[in-house]
This record gives C-alpha cells, sequence and structure tokens, in this order.
C-alpha cells in the first residue's frame, strides 16, 4: 500500500475551510471593533455569521465526523477518556474526539450567540447598529450591545483553552492534529484496526448548506 493510499480522509474541506475561516475572522473582528472600523466589522461579522449557519447546518447532514450526533455520544465516554489521557493509554479518535466534541459544542454556542448579539447590538449613541436592530428598541439593543461585548471574552477564553489542548496534545501526547486540520487526512495506522465509519464526501448537500446559508445573510442584509 502506498503512503498516501494509507491516509483517509478526516476532515471534509467544508470543515476545514469554515474552521480556518473563522481562526482569520475572530481576530479581525475583535482588531475592527476596538479601532472603530464598524462597516468593516459587520461586514465580518455577517461572513461570521453565514459560517456559524453553515456549521450548524452541516453538523446535522455533513460528513460523520462533521455531525454532531456522534459527538453527543463521545461526550458520554468523556470520563473515561479524561482517564486514558492522564494514564497515556487513549487511541487516536476518528472525529471528534470527547474532549474536542465538548469543545466543539461550547465554541459554537458561544460563536451563535456573539453573532446574534451582534445583529441586534446597538452602540451607546445610537449611531452604530447591527442589521436586525431595527426590530427591536434602543435599549434592548444597548442589552445586545453589552451581552455581545462580555460574550466575547468568554469566547476568547473558550479559544485560549483550545490552543492550549492542541498544544498538549502536540508536545506532550505527540499526538499531531494541526497537519490533519489542513490537508484533511491522516494515517489509516493512527486508529485502531476496527472498522471506521462511512466518511465519504457530500457535495450536494455540501452545496444546499452552502445556499441556504447564504439565503440567510442576504436576508438579513435586507433589513441593514
Amino acid at each position: 500500500m502506498t503512503s498516501e493510499a494509507s491516509r483517509i480522509l478526516v476532515w471534509d474541506g467544508a470543515v476545514r475551510l469554515v474552521h480556518w475561516l473563522m481562526v482569520v475572522l475572530v481576530p479581525l473582528l475583535w482588531w475592527t471593533a476596538e479601532e472603530g472600523h464598524m462597516d468593516w466589522h459587520r461586514s465580518f461579522g455577517l461572513t461570521m455569521f453565514g459560517l456559524v449557519l453553515f456549521r450548524l447546518i452541516w453538523g446535522l447532514i455533513g460528513t460523520w465526523t462533521a455531525r454532531f450526533a456522534p459527538m453527543v455520544r463521545r461526550i458520554g465516554s468523556l470520563k473515561a477518556y479524561v482517564g486514558e489521557l492522564r494514564s497515556r493509554e487513549h487511541g487516536a479518535s476518528f472525529g471528534h474526539s470527547p474532549l474536542a466534541s465538548l469543545s466543539v459544542f461550547a465554541l459554537l454556542l458561544v460563536l451563535a450567540t456573539q453573532v446574534t448579539t451582534g445583529l441586534f447590538s446597538v452602540d451607546v449613541d445610537g449611531l452604530e447598529s447591527g442589521p436586525l436592530a431595527v426590530l427591536v428598541s434602543f435599549e434592548a439593543g444597548r442589552q445586545f450591545a453589552d451581552i455581545h461585548e462580555l460574550n466575547f471574552n468568554l469566547l476568547a477564553l473558550l479559544i485560549g483553552l483550545h490552543i492550549t489542548a492542541i498544544a498538549f496534545y502536540h508536545f506532550v501526547l505527540k499526538e499531531k492534529l494541526v497537519g490533519p486540520m489542513i490537508t484533511g487526512r491522516r494515517a489509516r495506522a493512527a486508529f485502531s484496526d476496527s472498522p471506521l465509519p462511512e466518511n465519504g464526501t457530500r457535495p450536494l448537500a455540501m452545496l444546499g448548506a452552502a445556499v441556504l446559508s447564504l439565503a440567510c445573510v442576504l436576508a438579513v442584509l435586507n433589513f441593514g
């Protein structure tokens, strides 16, 4: 078997693209907010809104490793998995490990909260606002803005924990996680000999999720 043939698809292109676009967008959103570049902030925020929507849809209809159902099942074995990590007896997970599954849900929840509150936020003088702020009162818009600001601190904390976990796997457990999130592939030998779930690409489902997400973004823009 050739080296290439022994490598199998773990992360589909949609998961990888959304992941890395989010990696780029989060610091850009922070910087544009800090510097007062609100036109750019709104544009980047709507892009993040579309990405979060797509990832939520893809978690329902996407490839096996992208779906939420297997992650929920794996979280049930979180305690045992942490014990295996402590004793260095864990095996590589095909897809998200129990700990990573918990991280995915936490990050998506906080990101969804961030983009939703941003859509309805109004600044203190009412000059800047999200595209859906016209649907709520000024007072409600200010409350959304306060949550938006506070929630970013939680997002930053989760991102810090995420990076720390990746570094721990890389340097302590000698398990490289960044490469597969770039190439999508990992050596078959890294996993157990048991049959792995079918994880084939789903181009039509991917296109449908992208179209639906884009339609939602365009609908929001109509209010702006």
